[in-house]
């Protein structure tokens, strides 16, 4: 790329006259700058080692660098991270990439089912990472739940609006059966109001040519069951009548209770949260305030189901680890 080029993409203003004319590539990271390449000082300190290994261009913000080497094209830019924005913006439309924002609960259901990372990059939350697996990866896919990294990124990001077509056949709180194409897939433990994430994560799997399996399906970090006895310990499925389901967020304890109330009218359900928690559909939940409490509410307390929001399992005396509950992860 011409540096004339980049300076009219980043708005930035050459600061010298150097007898370099263009670049080879570019990085935020010091340590990975090759001979030719263009570097993005979001650090200062970092201008000397991108120097050594052979940059032939530097953008920088603020005051210019004490020690500037005139055969380098020194470029001054108002924000480093707006620069490097507008230059990836550029770069992707030439690469044909595509960034969609998804929500948690289907990057869950897609870390679950796809088998493998072909074509398809999760971006860390560090905009630097980010750009740096954009710029210099192979892919044509990148995926994130971060709004505000996806909209510095790409204003004109996607989301998944499509699914596949499938539907229950039969289902209680923790289990579900249902067909999805030709395929009906018996007693998965999934909460039946998640079929909608698992239908939109397989579009985008098909949509990519993604490989995956529904085989793979279990409950997701949202929404976690374990079942316990009088002392709080987990024990096997079908040795208790209780039931924690531990929640990562209110919309599942809703869809829970509203599904309870139309379903297993016979069972009795309790919410804990956090003082002043507020749950859709949800007019009095038990509020907690330590790990102790929480423990408390649940040993004086009858129920079937227990749900509690943002607390993790390992509250309970003892976790055992049959692979009931997990989440693949790449």
């Amino acid at each position: 790329m011409k540096i004339s080029d980049i300076l009219n993409i980043t708005n930035g203003d050459l600061i010298n006259t150097p007898s370099v004319r263009a670049i080879e590539g570019a990085t935020v990271f010091p340590s990975k700058v090759d001979s030719g390449d263009l570097f993005i000082a979001t650090d200062k300190e970092d201008i000397p080692k991108a120097v050594e290994n052979g940059a032939y261009a530097i953008i920088f913000e603020g005051k210019e660098p004490e020690y500037m080497d005139e055969e380098i094209a020194w470029i001054s830019v108002d924000s480093v991270k707006n620069a490097s924005m507008r230059l990836l913006r550029y770069v992707m439309l030439h690469k044909e990439t595509d960034i969609y924002l998804l929500s948690p609960h289907e990057m869950s259901f897609l870390k679950m089912i796809a088998t493998q990372k072909r074509n398809m990059k999760i971006l860390p939350d560090d905009w630097t990472k980010s750009f740096e697996a954009i710029l210099n990866g192979d892919e044509r896919l990148f995926l994130s739940t971060d709004k505000e990294l996806v909209e510095i990124i790409d204003p004109n990001y996607k989301v998944i609006d499509n699914q596949i077509y499938g539907y229950i056949i039969n289902d209680t709180l923790l289990r579900t059966t249902f067909r999805i194409g030709e395929f009906i897939y018996q007693d998965k433990e999934m909460a039946p109001f998640h079929i909608e994430y698992l239908s939109k994560a397989i579009y985008l799997c098909k949509e990519y040519q993604i490989p995956y399996s529904i085989d793979r399906v279990r409950y997701t970090r949202h929404f976690q069951p374990v079942f316990i006895d009088g002392n709080l310990s987990s024990v096997s499925r079908g040795n208790s009548y209780k039931v924690v389901i531990f929640c990562d967020n209110t919309d599942d304890i809703s869809k829970a209770m509203k599904y309870t109330k139309e379903e297993s009218k016979w069972t009795k359900s309790i919410i804990l949260t956090p003082p002043k928690t507020k749950i859709e559909g949800v007019e009095k939940p038990l509020w907690f305030e330590s790990v102790e409490k929480a423990r408390d509410i649940l040993k004086k307390s009858h129920f079937n189901y227990a749900f509690i929001y943002s607390l993790d399992r390992d509250m309970l005396n003892e976790i055992k680890n049959d692979g009931s509950i997990f989440e693949y992860s790449f």
